[in-house]
């Protein structure tokens, strides 16, 4: 059984452990633990099999540049799942607790960078139908989606989509 929760200042090296194994490289381990360490809210959850950590998702503020009244909205980035645990459905019920829990802490939008066929099952919606835009030049505009947690935002909802610094450091 899956077990999905809040992550623990214990699992930091576990989580760093599946995201170095699942993108085969530390810069998502490196950048998480920098927006760790800034002290702003997030929301990283994982994902437990038999009381090891297979999973993890992440989600840190992104806002809207020249919208300096809209709230900030959430990045989900990285997700990631242990090599030998993909195809298991741990990286849906991953997104599915993060949408819940975003929504119950009134985010109005989670943005994400990723796969037009699989993001989309959960009710992301293509960023350029709200007039959004990536920040990173070059983002296929199927790639980059929106999900809107707040009807009220719609229209206030455009422009270009900032990350955190962290994710363009070196």
């Amino acid at each position: 059984m899956i077990e999905i929760r809040e992550e623990r200042r214990e699992d930091y090296q576990a989580v760093r452990d599946v995201n170095n194994q699942a993108f085969n490289q530390p810069q998502e381990g490196m950048i998480i633990e920098k927006i760790r360490e800034s002290g702003v809210e997030i929301l990283s959850l994982v994902a437990i099999i038999d009381n090891k950590i297979v999973g993890h998702i992440f989600f840190s503020p992104v806002r809207m540049e020249e919208q300096a009244t809209l709230k900030d909205g959430m990045g989900l980035a990285p997700m990631a799942v242990l090599p030998d645990y993909q195809q298991q459905g741990i990286g849906s019920k991953l997104i599915k607790e993060g949408i819940q829990r975003l929504k119950l802490k009134s985010v109005p939008y989670i943005i994400v960078l990723g796969h037009k066929d699989y993001y989309p099952k959960f009710g992301f919606e293509t960023a350029s139908k709200y007039g959004l835009k990536c920040q990173w030049d070059g983002v296929p505009d199927e790639a980059f989606m929106v999900m809107i947690l707040d009807d009220k935002m719609k229209p206030k909802i455009h422009g270009v989509a900032k990350y955190r610094d962290e994710f363009d450091e070196e």
